[in-house]
C-alpha cells in the first residue's frame, strides 16, 4: 500500500487484536506529519456547502493531500472518505431534508404524526443522495486501490436514525408511551440498514480486502462501529428493553464490531453491552469537555474484565500511564504526535510498557 508500506504486518496485528490475542504491545494507532514532505496548502475549500460536500474532485484532492503528508504508525492506516455530515446516511435516503454547512449537517424530521406510522418509509434509490453516495463510494474504491482503504461511510444505526426521522424530543415520549411501536420500527430500520450495508460493501470491497468505516479500525470482513447516541438520554432499563435486541442483531450481522459509547451519560449502558456475545470491542469516549478516558478507569477495567477489547483515544503523554494500569491484551489506543520521530519512539516505548496483566 503506497501510503502504508507495512500494511501486511498491520493486518496481522488487527487479526490478533480482534481475536483478543496477546501481542508484544497493545494495538496502537499513531499519526504524525510525514518526514521529508515539503509543506503545501490544502486544497481550497469551496464556499458553497453543497459543493464542499459533493465535488468529488475536491474530496479526492483533500484525501490525497492528507494521506501523502501523514505518517501512519502502528495500526493507523490511510482511509479514503468524503466526510460525514449526514448527506450519505439513511435519513437522507428516506427523504429527510438536510441542511449542510461547511462543517456538518442537520436533518429535519419527517415522521411527525402521532401514530408513529413507518409503513411508507423506503430508501429512494432514485433520490439525489442515494445516487451521490454510490458515486462517492465508486470513486473511493477506484482511487484507493493500492493506496488506502475506502470508508464504507457513516449511514446511521440503532436509535439515532429513528431520532433523526422522529426528532429526539418526540422519540423520548415515544419510548415511554409506545415502546412496542418503537421496537417494531427499530427492527424495520435495522433490516433496511442491512440492505444498505450490503449494497455499499459490494462496492468498497472492489478496492481492498475487508472494510473500514468512519471509525479507524479495519476488519478482514464486514465491519462497522455500532452506536446509539440517543441512549445518552434514557435509562439502562429502557435501553436494555427497547434497543439492546436490535444492537444484538447488528453485531450478529457483522463479522467485527465496536460499540461507540459516546459521552459519560451513556456509560450506564456498558453492563448491558458487555452481555452481547458477538460484540468484540467497546470504545469509551467521555465526550467534549470531559476529562481523559483514564479518569474513568473503573469503566475501562469493567470492559477489560468482561473479556472485551477496549478502544480509547488519548494524547501521547498518557500512553505510559494507560499501559501501567490496563492490560495490553485487547487494548487499542489511538493517538497522534508532532513528528514522525516522536511517533516511532512512542511505538517502541509502548512495546516496553505493555503488560498482559490482570485488571
Amino acid at each position: 500500500m503506497t501510503y502504508k508500506p507495512d500494511w501486511n504486518e498491520t493486518k496481522l496485528r488487527f487479526l490478533a487484536w480482534w481475536a483478543h490475542e496477546a501481542m508484544d504491545r497493545c494495538a496502537l494507532a499513531v499519526t504524525a506529519p510525514k518526514d521529508g514532505v515539503p509543506p503545501a496548502e490544502p486544497p481550497k475549500m469551496p464556499s458553497d456547502p453543497i459543493v464542499r460536500w459533493t465535488d468529488l474532485d475536491y474530496l479526492s484532492a483533500c484525501n490525497d493531500h492528507w494521506m501523502s503528508r501523514t505518517f501512519f504508525g502502528g495500526e493507523a492506516f490511510p482511509c479514503w472518505n468524503g466526510g460525514y455530515p449526514g448527506h450519505t446516511a439513511i435519513p437522507a435516503f428516506l427523504s429527510c431534508p438536510i441542511a449542510l454547512d461547511l462543517d456538518t449537517g442537520w436533518w429535519d424530521p419527517i415522521l411527525t404524526g402521532e401514530d408513529l406510522d413507518h409503513r411508507s418509509l423506503k430508501v429512494d434509490r432514485e433520490g439525489r443522495w442515494w445516487k451521490f453516495t454510490l458515486e462517492l463510494l465508486h470513486r473511493a474504491a477506484r482511487e484507493s486501490k493500492g493506496r488506502s482503504i475506502p470508508s464504507i461511510g457513516a449511514f446511521g444505526g440503532c436509535g439515532d436514525t429513528l431520532a433523526a426521522l422522529r426528532g429526539s424530543e418526540r422519540l423520548l415520549y415515544d419510548v415511554m408511551d409506545r415502546p412496542e411501536q418503537v421496537r417494531a420500527i427499530e427492527d424495520f430500520l435495522m433490516d433496511m440498514w442491512f440492505e444498505v450495508y450490503d449494497a455499499f460493501y459490494a462496492i468498497i470491497r472492489e478496492a481492498a480486502e475487508g472494510s473500514t468505516c468512519w471509525f479507524g479500525l479495519w476488519s478482514p470482513g464486514k465491519f462497522y462501529a455500532t452506536q446509539n447516541d440517543f441512549s445518552y438520554m434514557i435509562s439502562p432499563k429502557t435501553f436494555r428493553e427497547i434497543f439492546l435486541p436490535v444492537i444484538r442483531r447488528q453485531t450478529e450481522f457483522l463479522d467485527h464490531s465496536v460499540y461507540h459509547v459516546d459521552g459519560i451519560g451513556a456509560f450506564a449502558h456498558v453492563p448491558a453491552l458487555l452481555e452481547l456475545p458477538k460484540l468484540q470491542a467497546i470504545q469509551i469516549l467521555p465526550g467534549t469537555g470531559k476529562p481523559s478516558p483514564l479518569h474513568y478507569m473503573d469503566v475501562l477495567k469493567q470492559v477489560q474484565r468482561a473479556g472485551k477489547n477496549l478502544h480509547i483515544s488519548i494524547p501521547p503523554e498518557e500512553v505510559e500511564t494507560a499501559l501501567s494500569q490496563l492490560s495490553s491484551r485487547g487494548l487499542f489506543i489511538s493517538t497522534w504526535c508532532r513528528t514522525e520521530a516522536e511517533a516511532r519512539r512512542l511505538l517502541a516505548n509502548a512495546a516496553a510498557w505493555s503488560t498482559d496483566r490482570r485488571v
